[in-house]
């Protein structure tokens, strides 16, 4: 649905909400007025690697900006870089990245191109891969291409500098992933760039280079890039502290509740759809109780990419698990069998599962895949993180008898089970 908001000022207003910098925002507005006069929308690009699987909280930062475009009507270019990806973008690196495979690439591409359409209007997006005319790209197309840029401007980026002052190595075709990155926005003829303040170094060079192929030089919109759970560092899937917009409701509601209360402002300015007004409004009604601001922001995360019912079970599936509520039900075990059962997954043991009538615990967590083996069902026991009907348990030895009123096991910290026993075998 196009947005309809007439004068260039609330435009700038609505597009400028999160952003860390913008070069320049006096070139937007130009871009903007001509847009509105020759009733022809911008291109506006966004290039996400295709060296992750899956798109999460950081990734969609840039990836709402392009949607706030979209619904002002202009042209959508979602970049997948299936070329560039095989070289490994070296953007932070302190040593040379190993490169994918066209496997690895072509199934990363694959997921990437779903998952944009749970934020982005499928109908309204041009998915495009680099690959395409990288690969065409003869010999000497490519040294015409690096004459445009120099080896001092290249060594001027931060990370190439460090690198090359510390005496690591810098690989010849890491030079050339930001040359590669700025002549997609020629070949693209992009009026507009969505990317991470990271980002800043590659897409100058798309600047340069679209002046040097005749073309005006893009904007470049940097959004913030979003810290991983509880660090300092940036949101990486390969750094474990992500949060997937496919995860379960569940996953999503637990990991946000898990950031720092310092990461929270970021976190309802970035990942939700709130506007400013709305965020000052609700830190000012639980400036108290950070607990409550978490569940919040986790409330409205979830619901974006779930919806508000999944959200409210998930914040109750929590509640059980972590909080007072939980707490209180383990104490009174017996008589809230039902309420456990509402967010446990339910298994059932035959009488070929028992020895003696009984289990060994570290059996039972393994054949319930709650650990993949005994040896780690062993750690997790030795680690205080395993309960039975709500105590820890703190014998690796310890064998349950087979009992008809079965027994809450839980495992970890988001793993929870209910096991019975056959009737006839109890």
């Amino acid at each position: 649905m196009t947005k309809r908001l007439n004068d260039i000022d609330s435009q700038l207003n609505f597009l400028m909400k999160g952003v860390a910098d913008v070069i320049s925002e006096k070139e937007l507005v130009l871009k903007l007025k001509k847009s509105a006069k020759e009733k022809k929308p911008l291109r506006i690009k966004l290039g996400v690697d295709a060296s992750a699987s899956d798109i999460h909280l950081g990734t969609a930062v840039p990836l709402y900006k392009l949607k706030q475009f979209q619904e002002l009507g202009h042209h959508i270019i979602f970049l997948i870089g299936d070329f560039t990806g095989m070289i490994g973008d070296p953007t932070g690196q302190s040593k040379t990245r190993k490169p994918l495979t066209e496997k690895s690439i072509k199934e990363n591409s694959g997921n990437l191109k779903k998952q944009i359409f749970r934020i982005l209007d499928p109908a309204k997006t041009e998915v495009v891969f680099n690959s395409t005319w990288c690969k065409k790209m003869n010999f000497s197309e490519v040294i015409k291409l690096a004459s445009h840029y120099t080896v001092a401007q290249l060594l001027e980026r931060d990370d190439f500098e460090k690198r090359y002052k510390g005496n690591q190595a810098i690989g010849l075709h890491e030079f050339l992933y930001p040359l590669i990155q700025g002549y997609d926005s020629v070949v693209l003829k992009a009026d507009v760039e969505i990317c991470g303040t990271d980002q800043r170094f590659n897409c100058l060079v798309a600047r340069s280079f679209q002046e040097a192929y005749g073309q005006e030089p893009e904007v470049i919109i940097m959004m913030p890039v979003l810290e991983g759970l509880g660090t300092k560092e940036k949101m990486s899937k390969s750094l474990g502290n992500y949060i997937g917009i496919t995860e379960s409701a569940e996953n999503m509601f637990a990991k946000v509740m898990s950031i720092t209360d310092e990461q929270m402002p970021d976190y309802f300015n970035l990942c939700t759809i709130l506007n400013s007004d709305e965020v000052k409004n609700i830190f000012a009604a639980h400036k108290d109780t950070p607990k409550k601001l978490k569940e919040r922001l986790a409330i409205e995360i979830v619901s974006i990419y779930h919806d508000k019912k999944s959200a409210d079970e998930a914040k109750e599936v929590f509640e059980l698990k972590h909080g007072k509520t939980g707490r209180n039900l383990r104490a009174n075990i017996s008589q809230s069998k039902e309420e456990f059962k509402k967010i446990a997954k339910q298994i059932e043991l035959s009488k070929d599962d028992l020895k003696d009538n009984k289990i060994w615990i570290c059996r039972l967590l393994t054949l319930i895949n709650a650990t993949s083996s005994n040896s780690e069902a062993r750690r997790l026991i030795q680690q205080k993180a395993v309960r039975i009907n709500g105590e820890v348990v703190s014998d690796i030895n310890k064998e349950l008898p087979s009992s008809k009123d079965g027994y809450l096991v839980e495992a970890g910290s988001r793993k929870i089970f209910y096991v019975n026993f056959k009737a006839s075998e109890a």
